[in-house]
């Protein structure tokens, strides 16, 4: 909450207050619920998946890639211990793994592209389509993972809101 409703809070009796300086972006952005007009058009955080695998700078991509495939990811997400993204191993870098001890840090993707769950999602597909780009991850505000986003959950989910809005449409008629 922001500091002036904190204060008028504490200055109705309130005791325990906190405030939320950050602001509402950043709180949509961390994909915490929201209320309001928006709410109805989706975002990102409905059709993320969870779960991706993770390694850090230092492990071996021989056991990155290990457990993606134990997962069935074709990706694992360089993380550091709290879970910000540094960077990701992708299937092609995961097929070539090798025993020799390589290190994720040295042949990762740096710095990927990530996108914040409150993104809206037809925008999201739009954007994934003109830069032929299957996948992005999703993060907080912070740079920690949430998941991934893949081309083909967006496609789908905008698909079933299409289908939906013309059965309504059809049902006013």
């Amino acid at each position: 909450m922001s500091s002036r409703a904190a204060w008028r809070l504490e200055t109705l009796g309130f005791r325990r207050v906190y405030r939320y300086e950050a602001g509402k972006a950043d709180w949509s952005a961390n994909g915490l619920p929201v209320e309001g007009t928006e709410t109805s058009i989706p975002t990102a955080d409905a059709a993320v998946c969870g779960g991706a695998p993770t390694c850090r700078l230092d492990d071996s991509v021989a056991g990155a890639a290990g457990r993606a495939r134990s997962a069935g990811w074709d990706v694992c997400i360089v993380t550091t211990d709290e879970g910000i993204v540094l960077g990701r191993l992708r299937g092609d870098v995961l097929a070539a793994a090798s025993p020799d001890g390589t290190k994720a840090e040295d042949v990762m993707e740096s710095g990927p592209s990530t996108i914040r769950p409150d993104m809206h999602l037809r925008s999201m597909l739009k954007r994934m389509i003109d830069r032929n780009v299957d996948s992005v991850l999703v993060t907080t505000s912070d740079g920690a993972l949430i998941g991934v986003l893949y081309r083909e959950d967006a496609e789908r989910q905008v698909g079933s809101l299409d289908e939906e809005r013309e059965e309504q449409a059809c049902e006013c008629e």
